[in-house]
């Protein structure tokens, strides 16, 4: 019974929280003033029943001041929201007091319950005008500030809304983890079939030229005379090869669509299972409102916390680990943003100064923004500031921009405030803030306008179970890396290298960049990407940045995180591990970790170089392959597939494209859609067959017209092959290609 009115309190002093402080912006709101009396009635009944006679005091008392503000008895003013806000301090905290304690509790409260009841029976009794004294709290120096919640317990409530009440189910966050384990294995095993099912396509091929040899026999043979015996065990071995061809043709139609079966309910069970990880942004902020005001009213300030996106759905342990951050967030922008009342009506803004804190989805991304309608940042304090503590001198300070001073209040120690308080004024706040956004694969950036305000925006990952990253090939090996972590990706020429002070860079964005191979880094080959372009990931800060050299791009993966076993320790630049679609495993890169031993690397001399010439097979070149698609979606798969065969792909985005590409290029195949804009791939077909120069170039179609008229058409406008997309498999068009023009290298 006291656990059910633990979890009572929490939503009745919650609702008592969020009606106070709009009673204090509207004292008449009848609405609010209803549901913080129901609030405290429903506590007196809940307290009754479970025997704890000062919870029943408590809650009655302040039961009959919303009563008498209901009725016009009294108006809530400043002192009462107080007032009121004290006792609900003292609900929170009975509630959370073990029961073995309670009787003490009881005892070195007394006193204070005792003038808190005194204190709202005397604002029952004073004139409407009057507004009574908070009783004396203990003299502190800095205001006392509601603690935002505990991270959440072992126990976690998970909540299934349906047309009634909320029913709720208590399950230990410890299950919760091992099933979402176990969903992302059977997502990640449902796409084994797919290869496996590729892998038949094979046998079919194979099946099909076994087919084609044994007809070709029988009619080398037809000529010659053979024993009946020979010919009936030639004709019936042809017959089980058909039959062969029929089965495995049927059963590969039924793979394919258990494949797709498989494939969804394991996505939906993840989901549902992630789901289960998540809560409403509202359940981490709850006590951000009241601290916000009794910061305010403690600095002699107006501020209003508005919240958006509170339904807005986060991980758990992200919404733990924001706690910390966002009290820092908000604390600052009270003490450093919002300016006093005197201040706002001389700048002609509202004396109520607001700061806004909001969390939405966006590109696969939590942002959680925190903006005030302060003084803003003064650039010139700043940079007064950075020479003061000689971080630089005055004439790199005056080069600085806005984006790179405001860098420099994430420092450790570094404050713009002249006094410490309890408040303000260390220096460790917004250091906090950076380190954890970087612990979740996170970042961070500021942002302000001088008299308008101050923004700040924390793009974090929905969830910490799952990671968007690039895989990549380096040494022979899969690597993962994770997307917050890549400034950017390109292929780079040999002929770009630059050699800097005994070092290799690159210039990018109008910055020099070393270059560095992964290999050498992470270990493996060392043979390196092969071609006249190296494929390079981009990683660091704007003071620390390097270019890794990798294999090649493999191309964007969802990975589910799979941590690594204890007993191996810390494992120098991995941060964890996960299966990829065939359940052969990657290890995920620490890039951080991986940073600092490019570094060291760099501090004692032993970078190794990227060979500028070719690292290919001497005299062989690669077949050049022409996609011609106005789908971007198909355009990528098709020239992922050919790239990871070995070809070189250029791309074209409709017909005419296509046709000035092919007239300036050397290719050895072109592969088109048929409808597309501008020019069609009929069209497109033709200019290229009637051309002198061009008409050797062999022509796929790969449309979604299935119709026999459509492939008549598209090969009587001279196509070598045509090939529908209903019918679309990896292998198919590989092997079509590699039957027009043969394998990657010439």
């Amino acid at each position: 019974m006291l656990d059910l009115f633990r979890i009572e309190a929490e939503t009745q002093t919650q609702v008592l929280v969020d009606g106070l402080l709009a009673l204090e912006r509207d004292p008449t709101a009848a609405e609010q003033l209803e549901a913080c009396m129901r609030a405290a009635h429903s506590l007196k009944g809940a307290a009754r029943i479970v025997g704890v006679p000062v919870g029943v005091s408590l809650s009655h008392s302040m039961e009959d001041c919303f009563v008498a503000a209901q009725r016009g008895n009294i108006r809530l003013g400043q002192r009462h929201i107080d007032l009121l806000l004290r006792g609900v301090d003292l609900l929170s905290q009975l509630a959370k007091t073990p029961e073995l304690e309670l009787g003490q509790w009881t005892d070195a409260k007394q006193a204070e319950v005792s003038a808190f009841i005194s204190a709202l029976s005397l604002a029952l009794t004073a004139p409407a005008a009057a507004e009574p004294s908070a009783p004396a709290a203990p003299a502190a120096s800095a205001p006392t500030v509601a603690a935002a919640p505990a991270a959440a317990p072992a126990d976690t409530d998970v909540r299934a809304t349906g047309a009634g009440a909320d029913r709720i189910l208590r399950v230990t966050a410890d299950n919760l983890n091992r099933l979402l384990g176990l969903a992302g294995e059977s997502l990640v095993e449902s796409r084994w079939l797919k290869p496996f099912a590729e892998s038949l396509l094979r046998l079919k091929r194979q099946q099909q030229d076994s087919a084609k040899s044994l007809e070709t026999l029988r009619e080398a043979l037809s000529g010659q005379a053979l024993g009946e015996q020979a010919q009936t065990a030639l004709a019936e071995t042809l017959t089980k090869m058909i039959e062969s061809r029929q089965v495995l043709a049927q059963r590969l139609v039924e793979l394919e669509l258990y494949d797709h079966r498989a494939a969804n309910l394991a996505h939906r069970l993840y989901t549902e299972a992630l789901a289960c990880r998540m809560r409403p942004f509202a359940d981490g902020i709850q006590a951000f409102p009241r601290m916000v005001r009794d910061v305010g009213h403690a600095l002699g300030k107006q501020v209003r916390l508005e919240l958006i996106g509170e339904a807005t759905q986060v991980d758990r342990d992200i919404l733990e680990k924001l706690d910390a951050p966002l009290g820092h967030l908000l604390r600052n922008a009270v003490d450093h943003g919002i300016d006093t009342p005197e201040q706002r009506r001389a700048a002609g803004k509202p004396e109520v100064g607001v700061i806004r804190l909001e969390a939405r989805h966006s590109a696969g991304m939590l942002q959680i923004i925190v903006a005030d309608d302060g003084r803003g940042v003064d650039l010139d304090r700043v940079r007064a500031a950075i020479v003061e503590r000689k971080l630089t001198n005055a004439e790199t300070a005056a080069r600085l921009s806005e984006a790179e001073l405001l860098e420099f209040l994430f420092l450790p120690g570094f404050s713009m405030k002249g006094s410490v308080t309890e408040i303000s004024g260390r220096g460790v706040g917004l250091d906090a803030v950076q380190n954890m956004v970087k612990q979740v694969r996170g970042t961070v950036r500021i942002s302000s306008q001088p008299g308008l305000g101050t923004r700040f925006l924390l793009q974090l990952p929905l969830t910490l179970s799952v990671v968007r990253t690039l895989l990549v090939d380096i040494g022979g090996e899969a690597y993962a890396f994770p997307l917050a972590y890549i400034v950017h990706t390109l292929k780079l020429p040999k002929d770009k290298i630059e050699l800097l002070e005994g070092r290799q860079h690159f210039t990018l964005g109008g910055r020099q960049v070393g270059l560095v191979a992964a290999s050498q880094v992470l270990g493996g080959d060392a043979a390196g990407p092969v071609g006249e372009e190296l494929p390079v990931i981009v990683v660091g800060d704007q003071g620390n940045s390097y270019g890794l050299v990798v294999d090649r791009f493999r191309g964007e993966r969802e990975l589910v995180v799979q941590p690594l076993d204890a007993r191996l320790g810390k494992i120098k630049d991995i941060s964890s591990g996960a299966l990829m679609e065939d359940g052969s495993p990657v290890l995920i890169v620490d890039v951080e970790d991986l940073l600092r031993s490019v570094d060291k690397l760099v501090s004692a001399g032993q970078l190794n170089k990227i060979q500028r010439q070719g690292a290919g097979l001497p005299g062989k070149a690669r077949r050049r392959v022409l996609v011609v698609d106005d789908s971007l979606t198909v355009r990528e798969l098709e020239r992922k597939l050919l790239s990871g065969r070995g070809y070189e792909v250029e791309i074209a985005v409709d017909g005419m494209d296509g046709w000035n590409a092919v007239r300036t290029g050397h290719f050895h195949l072109v592969i088109s859609d048929i409808d597309m804009p501008r020019m069609d791939g009929i069209e497109l077909v033709s200019l290229i067959k009637k051309d002198p120069n061009l008409k050797s170039i062999p022509v796929m179609i790969v449309s979604y017209k299935d119709r026999e008229e459509d492939r008549q058409r598209g090969l009587e406008a001279g196509a070598d092959y045509y090939l529908t997309k209903g019918s679309f498999h990896d292998e198919t068009l590989l092997q079509a290609v590699a039957d027009l023009i043969g394998a990657a290298e010439a």
